[in-house]
């Protein structure tokens, strides 16, 4: 494989493909499958206790000896303490109306929420608080893993620490003042993520974010990401000036992604008008496969929680429609390109078809400028198998 920008010296990797760090999907396995065919696995740990993180990072090791990342949220971009309203009620006050809608909702499509376990509240009771993300972040420098990304914050206050260990820092960003911050703070890399991307996104398009935030950081190298699922796309996110993409959709409908299989199979069903950006599940606006819950909270007028609120109230349905195997219910996270996901294979294949894929892309937009005619048109959908 031929495809080379700064970003594979950066961090000692064969081709500029890094994993996007998916909460459930981006396991020890994808990522390390991901890093074991050149690319820079990266681990979705978002949601992981410290005692669990640890052990992901310890498992990603066993399965490969190349580079790989840990990606997190940072306090700053999810406090309890961010949401008091000037006016109006407050979440805790709105918290009774949106339970007794989702309680309604479960009864009328039979499902069951499975019983609570005092692990499973306990964990729920400490996610996304800041002793939590500061817990997650000392086992990450415990751990000198080879790249950290923050999914949401300024990872600047730990930039030394993470640094002392040698590991390259990079943050995913929605706006050039974003990118802006993070760079002011000294991070390696910079994700520009648009809004065709699947989870939390921006709400502008991946074609106009990248090259404004390119221009607006240079010379730190940028990876484009948000509906980047073919090798066209990383092409794109090349000829608009990124060094490399943050691909996540492309390898949701592979063997080693940490997703339920029916999910998978969702997926390849889906088409490019299958999603939708909702607050449905998690507070905060987010793209996904749109579902009965999506539909039924939209039309109910009544207005989701912020985060991390909301997930008190989606949590008891996700969890039974997992159960139950809905995917007209629980289908998951998605970008807008999944349209063209046909078929769940090997991650490796994936990452290799990607490659080839903006290879053929670019080879072909020399023939057009040395040429004046428009190349053969080449076809990267997912082949079936």
């Amino acid at each position: 494989m031929s495809l080379h920008t700064r970003i594979c010296d950066l961090f000692g990797i064969e081709v500029p493909i890094v994993l996007a760090g998916m909460g459930g999907a981006s396991t020890p396995a994808l990522a390390a499958a991901v890093s074991n065919a050149g690319g820079l696995g990266i681990l979705g740990a978002a949601a992981c206790p410290p005692d669990e993180l640890r052990e992901w990072i310890r498992k990603t090791r066993a399965l490969t000896d190349r580079p790989f990342g840990v990606d997190t949220l940072l306090p700053a971009s999810v406090q309890r303490e961010s949401y008091k309203q000037a006016a109006g009620p407050s979440p805790q006050e709105r918290l009774p109306a949106l339970l007794a809608f989702a309680r309604e909702f479960m009864e009328k499509e039979g499902l069951a929420a499975p019983p609570p376990t005092p692990a499973l509240e306990q964990r729920r009771r400490a996610a996304f608080t800041k002793d939590f993300f500061a817990a997650q972040m000392e086992v990450v420098i415990e751990e000198r893993v080879p790249v950290y990304a923050s999914g949401l914050g300024d990872p600047g206050p730990w930039l030394p620490r993470l640094r002392a260990n040698g590991t390259r820092v990079m943050a995913v960003v929605g706006a050039v003042r974003h990118a802006k911050k993070v760079a002011a703070s000294g991070v390696d890399v910079i994700v520009a993520q648009g809004h065709d991307a699947g989870g939390h996104n921006s709400p502008i398009g991946t074609m106009a974010l990248i090259p404004q935030v390119v221009d607006a950081v240079a010379p730190i190298p940028v990876l484009g990401a948000g509906g980047i699922t073919d090798g066209r796309g990383v092409a794109a996110a090349l000829m608009l000036g990124a060094d490399g993409a943050w691909v996540g959709s492309a390898f949701l409908a592979t063997h080693e992604a940490g997703i339920f299989e029916y999910q998978k199979k969702a997926i390849v069903a889906a088409n490019e008008e299958s999603t939708v950006v909702s607050r449905a599940l998690t507070g905060k606006p987010a793209r996904m496969i749109r579902s009965r819950w999506t539909d039924a909270l939209a039309a109910s007028g009544l207005e989701p929680l912020p985060m991390p609120f909301q997930g008190a109230v989606s949590g008891p349905i996700q969890a039974a429609a997992f159960a139950a195997e809905r995917a007209d219910i629980a289908p998951g996270f998605a970008g807008q390109g999944i349209g063209m996901i046909t078929a769940i294979r090997p991650a490796a294949e994936v990452l290799r078809e990607l490659v080839t894929g903006a290879e053929r892309a670019l080879r072909g937009a020399e023939g057009m400028l040395e040429t004046g005619a428009a190349p053969r048109r080449t076809n990267d959908r997912t082949r079936r198998t």
